[in-house]
């Protein structure tokens, strides 16, 4: 059964001239109820593995769709709205394509990119394994 706020943002969003501003908050309402403390963190690692899933491949490394399913892992457990996997999953194209337009051949950089974010990846599951209740 819809809650009441959800059933006033529906009934409000029917009315032609305030759907867009009603939708608009809803939208902003529902984001920030969905919205946890460590989210920046969770984000810039979705961008990480997108990025790190670019490269490897990029240089050879043979590991199939590793990093992507390291990332649906985390949109398991951490997606739990389609508006939180929409923003895991453009985090994770973010990284992906950003590092697409730079790298079109295996470097030396695109390897120290790699071993870079892998620390940087390591560092922030860490800190959000130990310090998220």
């Amino acid at each position: 059964m819809p809650r009441p706020f959800t059933r006033a943002c529906l009934a409000s969003a029917l009315r032609p001239v305030a759907a867009a501003a009603v939708l608009l908050a809803c939208a902003s309402a529902a984001s920030a109820q969905d919205a946890r403390p460590y989210d920046e963190k969770l984000l810039r690692l979705s961008e990480v593995l997108g990025a790190v899933h670019y490269l490897r491949e990029l240089c050879g490394a043979d590991e199939g769709q590793l990093w992507r399913d390291r990332m649906r892992e985390l949109m398991d457990a951490e997606g739990t709205s389609a508006l939180r996997r929409a923003r895991l999953t453009r985090s994770f194209n973010k990284g992906y394509q950003g590092y697409s337009r730079t790298y079109r051949t295996c470097t030396p950089s695109a390897q120290t990119a790699v071993t870079r974010f892998l620390a940087e990846a390591t560092q922030i599951a860490d800190g959000l394994v130990h310090n998220v209740p």
